[in-house]
């Protein structure tokens, strides 16, 4: 979901054309319009999205809520320079900025998700996400010679963190996700300081895609790109794998437990194979999860953190299909994941517990509530609740 290059197709020769502008005389005529069209809509759709998640926020004050906003406006703004650069052309400031909020994109939306598992033994997965993204980076300092010491800087925050998070998820302290946050925000503003510091071409290279390649940054941005996006999209993604796992009706196959008061070499034992634990527990459980939620007795979790998932799933597929050459669906992969990232927020109960104009008191409906397992239902599979789902 955040900027990509995946190395320019457009140069200047001669007298030709700046591949970054349209013709001079060209303006927003009908051939510009419809690129514009589509990120134009994703940005304004992201940030009515934002608005409804604040006015969530100011009734319940849930962080997810805040986090995933704040996601939303990046969304919103990282689009908004896609349409003004379809219209009018790719300018260094437009792209100075796409590029800023756009490697924060996924970064945000992978923390609010934090947030919402901040009770579960999800910090474990997130802090191996951080601790690979600080591996990575530094791995990829001969790639960037001119790095410094970046790449340094970012294996340094990547173990501090990483461990950090570990040690308060293993005691059961609600409040790892703020360590998270505080390594997003201050990677964050380090990203947009980097960007907006680095000398620019005054005509920029296009990729595929249609958008510029990043080959024309520095190695700091690109680096903490990478720290950036890699958490943050993995734990959205495994983050929503995760809470439907937890909120489904369940058969554990194979057995694990994440206890931290068993012998150490038992909790790291079942820390090693939760994954594949969880892995084979989550396809064994999917027939009965179906028949909950065709007989709607399923979490309001579950289908929404699918959602979520295929959300983000969906933009990552059709940036793949640029390094291809087919680029008529990227647009559109945003736009369809923006959509599909809002139906599961509107589906959980915990973001919206109900629905109406933000700011106002007009409601679109009653509160809503998970719906209670009656006793004709005990036979059934059942429904795990929010307790059994903490100490998962």
């Amino acid at each position: 979901m955040g900027p990509r290059g995946n190395g320019p197709i457009g140069s200047v020769r001669g007298g030709t054309a700046d591949p970054a502008r349209p013709p001079p005389d060209a303006g927003c005529t009908m051939a510009t319009m419809p690129a514009a069209l589509l990120p134009a809509v994703t940005s304004v759709l992201a940030f009515v999205f934002a608005v409804a998640l604040v006015d969530q926020w100011r009734d319940r004050r849930r962080g997810y809520q805040a986090v995933w906003a704040v996601g939303m406006v990046l969304y919103g703004v990282a689009s908004g320079c896609e349409a003004l650069a379809a219209a009018a052309g790719w300018q260094p400031s437009i792209y100075r900025t796409w590029y800023a909020f756009g490697v924060a994109t996924p970064a945000w939306l992978g923390l609010g998700t934090a947030y919402l598992l901040g009770r579960t033994r999800f910090g474990y997965t997130y802090a191996a996400l951080v601790l690979v993204a600080g591996l990575i980076a530094f791995a990829a300092r001969n790639r960037y010679a001119e790095a410094g010491l970046v790449p340094v800087a970012l294996l340094f925050a990547g173990v501090v963190v990483a461990l950090a998070v570990g040690v308060e998820t293993y005691f059961q302290d609600e409040r790892w996700p703020a360590i998270g946050a505080l390594a997003v925000v201050v990677a964050t503003i380090a990203n947009g300081l980097a960007v907006w510091s680095a000398g620019l071409p005054a005509t920029l290279p296009l990729a595929a895609s249609g958008l510029p390649s990043t080959d024309v940054l520095p190695a700091a941005p690109r680096l903490l790109a990478l720290f950036l996006n890699l958490p943050g999209a993995l734990a959205l993604v495994l983050g929503a794998i995760f809470s439907t796992y937890v909120f489904m009706p369940k058969r554990r196959v194979l057995a694990y437990s994440l206890d931290p008061t068993q012998p150490g070499d038992h909790f790291l034992f079942n820390l090693a194979i939760s994954p594949v634990a969880i892995l084979v527990n989550f396809v064994a459980s999917l027939p009965g999860a179906i028949r909950a939620l065709v007989s709607g007795r399923i979490n309001s979790r579950a289908p929404a953190t699918l959602l979520i998932a295929l959300g983000a799933f969906v933009p990552t597929i059709t940036d793949s299909l640029v390094l291809v050459g087919s680029t008529e669906w990227f647009q559109l992969g945003k736009f369809v994941g923006l959509v599909l990232l809002f139906a599961g927020f509107l589906v959980s109960i915990d973001v919206f517990h109900e629905y109406r104009v933000p700011f106002t008191s007009i409601r679109l409906g009653g509160p809503r509530r998970e719906r209670e397992v009656t006793a004709a239902e005990v036979a059934a599979p059942p429904r795990p609740s929010v307790q059994a789902a903490d100490r998962t």
